[in-house]
């Protein structure tokens, strides 16, 4: 903690100064992401106001229909299902092909899987997905979470620190720069976000005075409706929070002054934190920001990427007065229009009853009976516009007919038009997928530096193999020697369930995965019920795969191994085989490990052809 109380004042002045600085400078993409929010969520009669903020439009008549018909909610919700099957596996790749930094790699892929599923890395994925697809960009945080021991009982409780993944709205992002084209390009970041003061009290051990801070919040009502009736749809406003300090944490990456970089934290008057960027995150150990950026669709020249959202609202808007347009006229040719002479007929009673069945409508003697005006017919040119529109959606949106209702075109019958008609949907949301990707790799990469760096004591992983058994490991931060991360497969969008159970078995019928004679060995079997999706179904296979993974425990250890009457020679002998093809024996223990493993290989030969 710093002592100068003038020194403190001054950076919290400055620190506050830039703040508000850069808060004015991101106003006008701040008003894009307000105007996408309400879009989606139904809230579709505001715009943006010459004075920079959302106001709402109200009827210009009573009788007018304001009624929102959402296409883009569907649209979005569309994408990120499709969006929800990117979750490659990232696998670390060897730094050599030295046996200690193959076994340094396996492990480290172990530690990334556990993480993964601890961190619950799918939910943050998803939760970033959604805020990028109706924004434009969402950030993810990867810090090491410090966490305190804790007093229970009386008694004090050690808790362990670990790393922790949190998702950033754009909302709370504010870079030294609009134009820059990513984080790499940016100088120092902010990222402001409200917390109550008690909150502030128990991580940092200060009392700040607490204010009531503007947040934005999605429980505002907004009425829409017809003639005769109304109802209610979310908006996005801004709401007070009382009791709440803004905390607003600074990087500036390293220079010349600040070798390693420089991170500043306010809350209210008081500076929490001074001093160098604690995360050595960056490549070969440097220091950095602590962010990974995630976009829809980038933008050239800016740092905020680009959302389907603001591309739909003009054709979203024109489909709204479409429907509504049309619908008043639908009024008027339903309920009709009276015409009366004046003076001829009660107008007062007129307008309050109308023309109900069974009416005695008197009018004054020897004026012309009231009648009803001929408004003609809907035009049938509200019906083509309408079809343009929805054509519209689907150009801008590259979201099709086919993905978004899972209907098959009416004049689309053939297996193979339909699946061009899945792979130009794949094609038009394949920059999205690249971003989500990349954001998958910094993420592995971020979460193995800090394990590097802060996990000094022994920590322990378990990871439940497919067959049900759980695989213990200890780990601390010297035993990771590599951070280069590959994915070990494409995403699932181009390998989903039943493009892999067609693939598997246009192999069966062209006889690739069968021997000689036509048969499918016991292995093969397994591994075609876990590439269909099966695993190991309904325990039917449960025995070859015991001996599967026996044959792998042999090959760690071949000296150790022994040769039982009991095991499958068949299945064995192979998945040595294979041990000894690949390499993998030479690499763990030179040629004399071969050696071993081609005589174990011999043995289970001679014992096969004497059973």
């Amino acid at each position: 903690m710093i002592t100068d109380q003038l020194f403190c004042d001054e950076i919290v002045s400055e620190v506050k100064k830039d703040f508000t600085e850069r808060q004015r400078q991101r106003r006008p993409y701040e008003l894009q992401w307000q105007l996408n929010l309400n879009f989606f969520m139904g809230n579709q009669y505001c715009t943006v106001s010459g004075r920079g903020e959302i106001e709402q439009q109200d009827k210009s008549f009573f009788w007018q229909e304001k009624q929102v018909y959402n296409h883009i909610a569907p649209i979005v919700e569309t994408r990120v299902a499709r969006l929800s099957q990117v979750r490659p596996r990232p696998v670390v790749r060897p730094f050599s092909s030295d046996d200690k930094d193959i076994n340094s790699a396996k492990l480290s892929t172990k530690i990334l899987d556990y993480s993964t599923e601890k961190l619950c890395l799918d939910d943050c994925v998803q939760n970033a997905t959604m805020w990028s697809e109706v924004c434009g960009t969402a950030f993810y945080k990867v810090a090491w979470n410090n966490s305190k021991s804790i007093v229970y009982n009386g008694k004090q409780y050690p808790q362990s620190s670990d790393v922790k993944i949190t998702v950033c709205p754009p909302f709370e992002i504010y870079p030294d720069s609009n134009v820059c084209s990513g984080l790499d390009d940016c100088v120092s970041l902010i990222h402001a976000k409200a917390y109550p003061t008690r909150w502030v009290k128990d991580t940092w051990g200060v009392d700040v005075v607490g204010e009531d801070i503007r947040v934005y919040s999605t429980g505002g009502v907004t009425a829409v409706g017809g003639l005769g009736y109304s109802c209610s749809i979310p908006s996005v406003t801004q709401e007070s929070k009382s009791d709440h300090v803004m905390v607003i944490e600074r990087y500036t990456r390293p220079d010349n002054d600040n070798p390693n970089g420089k991170l500043e934290i306010v809350a209210g008057d008081k500076l929490l934190y001074y001093g160098e960027l604690p995360y050595a995150i960056g490549t070969e150990g440097n220091r950095t920001f602590p962010f990974v950026r995630q976009v829809a669709y980038d933008q050239a020249g800016c740092f905020w990427g680009s959302s389907v959202v603001e591309r739909v609202i003009p054709v979203q808007r024109a489909y709204n007065a479409v429907k509504n347009r049309k619908h008043e006229f639908l009024n008027r040719l339903s309920m009709g229009i009276l015409t009366v002479e004046d003076g001829s007929v009660d107008t007062d009673n007129l307008e309050e009853e109308g023309l109900s069945p069974g009416k005695i409508l008197v009018y004054r003697q020897g004026a012309n009976r009231p009648s009803i005006m001929d408004n003609g017919n809907v035009p049938v040119d509200f019906t083509y516009e309408e079809d343009r529109l929805l054509n519209e959606f689907v150009e801008i949106s590259g979201v099709s007919e086919f993905a978004r209702n899972t209907v098959t075109p009416t004049n689309v019958t053939s297996g193979v038009a339909l699946q061009l008609l899945n792979e130009q949907d794949e094609m038009r949301i394949s920059s999205t997928v690249s971003s989500i990707k990349s954001a998958i790799k910094t993420i592995a990469k971020f979460v193995l530096r800090l394990y590097k760096q802060f996990a000094t004591t022994k920590r322990l992983v378990k990871i439940q193999s497919g067959n049900g058994d759980v695989e213990v490991y200890y780990f601390k931060n010297s035993d990771i020697g590599s951070d280069d991360i590959v994915f070990d497969t494409d995403s699932q969008l181009t390998n989903s369930l039943t493009a892999r159970k067609s693939m598997v078995m246009d192999l069966l019928n062209a006889g690739i995965l069968t021997d000689k004679e036509g048969k499918l060995s016991e292995s093969n079997k397994v591994k075609i019920l876990t590439m269909m999706g099966f695993g190991n179904w309904e325990n039917a296979q449960d025995l070859t795969s015991l001996h599967i993974k026996r044959a792998t425990q042999e090959n760690i250890a071949i000296d150790k191994a022994s040769v039982l009457s009991v095991d499958n020679h068949d299945i064995h002998i192979e998945e040595h085989t294979r041990f000894v093809i690949s390499g993998e024996a030479f690499r763990m223990g030179g040629k004399e490990y071969q050696d071993n493993v081609l005589n174990h290989i011999e043995m289970h030969k001679n014992l096969k052809e004497t059973a």
